[in-house]
């Protein structure tokens, strides 16, 4: 009986340095995403679930951090704080310019593309009865133009710009997170809200779904001009039906979601986590429905402006997508 305890006991003590062994042989990597009601966290996640389905054989575990956006998951990447983020293809052109957001930062010359996923067209949120229906009307009202640091706060002031008109041109330039702004809209506290994301997104579905919100036509707001001067954009329709009380396609234009890292990420890294959406591709793209009408071939080559990092531009070679 003794002996037989002895046994087990130093089998576990062995099992458990094969653990620790183990666990010192893995690669952890980090997505950041943007607010929990939006369409980066959850793709964030649908990526990651891909990799640790096979973790056991390559060994690297993947996470998923809730972020402020797009801007800050480029800047936290530049700092060496997260792997991989979810960046709206107008910011990497921003951050290798050090424009815009990036203003009075270096240009970030090693940026690095992975791929490209779902266009993010602009969703203007409007509460019935504030008399808004273009943006120009907006001088005077309560607006959430985003939290600094995203995606959606820069796509904001190229939108006002566009219309001439500023953040203190507002009554109220409320800066609340995508999780925060459908509350505001149906409690009164805001009357509309700027916000971009995939389709559908959570925030949004919320809002219509709660009070009365009506989605703004963008062709009354100067869209061939924001077209015009800023090229990392393009058209976008969002669907009638697709949100309740809004029956209607809605004209918009918006930049696409990218996944991007930095040139140091190591390339049996990136290698890993791109093998783990296309080989699964199917599986990929019924994770969201805004994945539904991605193909590869564009996911390789749309909306990056940043080159691809090697581990990456292998992977397209093996499957000839390049």
């Amino acid at each position: 009986m003794f002996a037989h305890l002895k046994f087990t006991a130093a089998a576990a003590a062995v099992a458990a340095m094969g653990t620790a062994a183990q666990a010192q042989d893995q690669t952890f990597i980090t997505i950041g995403t943007g607010g929990v009601t939006g369409v980066y966290y959850p793709t964030g996640g649908a990526i990651c679930r891909l990799v640790n389905k096979d973790r056991k054989e390559h060994n690297v575990r993947c996470s998923v951090e809730s972020t402020g956006g797009s801007v800050y998951n480029t800047r936290t990447i530049r700092n060496g704080e997260l792997d991989f983020g979810v960046v709206q293809s107008d910011v990497q052109t921003a951050a290798m310019e050090g424009a815009r957001a990036f203003d009075g930062d270096e240009p970030y010359g090693d940026l690095r593309s992975v791929f490209s996923i779902h266009p993010e067209p602009l969703h203007v949120m409007v509460r019935a009865g504030t008399g808004i229906s273009s943006v120009a009307d907006m001088k005077g009202k309560a607006v959430n133009i985003g939290n600094p640091g995203s995606g959606t706060r820069a796509l904001a002031d190229v939108l006002m710009a566009a219309n001439e008109i500023t953040p203190g041109d507002l009554g109220l330039a409320a800066e609340l997170k995508s999780s925060e702004q459908a509350a505001a809209l149906c409690d009164g506290n805001i009357d509309a809200a700027i916000w971009a994301a995939g389709l559908p997104n959570g925030s949004t579905m919320e809002a219509t779904s709660t009070c009365d919100i009506e989605l703004l036509d963008l062709s009354t707001s100067n869209l061939e001009r924001v077209l015009e001067q800023n090229k990392a954009y393009a058209k976008a329709n969002i669907p009638g039906g697709m949100y309740p009380g809004n029956d209607s396609d809605v004209v918009s234009w918006g930049p696409k979601a990218t996944i991007v890292a930095d040139a140091n990420t190591p390339d049996e890294v990136v290698y890993v986590l791109v093998k783990a959406v296309f080989d699964n591709f199917d599986d990929f793209k019924k994770l969201h429905p805004a994945f539904g009408a991605l193909t590869k071939e564009e996911m390789v080559k749309d909306g990056l402006r940043p080159p691809l990092p090697p581990g990456a531009e292998k992977y397209y070679k093996e499957a000839g997508l390049m």
